[in-house]
């Protein structure tokens, strides 16, 4: 089995503690605080790290950043809320992120916040997983084919 497919048949397992069995899975979207596209590297580099070393109950499955926002897909117990996860995760990064690059707080994010409040969020079942991911690792291609398809106009 190749890693891609290890990997899916990992996440697509049911999982088990003491009191439960169960197969959750989220799909997190959510953007910077005036929507600034602050993100290129090596912020995005750094975003990532400090987002994927946030460790509590849940597993982060794949995880990208364009300029702009961040998606996101979380596998989760169920004593762990997605709200909770959001609340967690918004809140560390912000102040990991500005503690490491305070020059992007002093010229972007003049309000001390890092993150809006909202969020979208999805379930993700077994039949659709796939496609959530394959859709939140094509994140940065789908930005770059944008860029370059409006960035100049053609002459003929």
């Amino acid at each position: 089995m190749g890693r891609s497919q290890s990997r899916s048949v990992k996440f697509m397992e049911l999982q088990r503690n003491t009191h439960h069995v169960y197969r959750l899975m989220y799909h997190f979207v959510w953007i910077p605080k005036y929507r600034h596209k602050v993100f290129e590297e090596p912020y995005r580099t750094v975003l990532k790290d400090i987002i994927r070393k946030i460790g509590y109950d849940y597993d982060i499955v794949e995880l990208e950043v364009p300029t702009d926002h961040i998606h996101m897909v979380v596998r989760s117990e169920p004593k762990v809320s997605p709200s909770s996860v959001m609340q967690i995760i918004k809140s560390i990064s912000a102040r990991e992120f500005f503690k490491l690059h305070p020059a992007i707080k002093k010229k972007y994010f003049w309000g001390g916040k890092l993150w809006t409040q909202s969020y979208f969020v999805e379930t993700i079942c077994n039949a659709s997983e796939e496609v959530i991911r394959k859709y939140v690792q094509d994140q940065l291609k789908v930005m770059n084919i944008g860029e370059k398809s409006s960035s100049q106009l053609g002459l003929f």
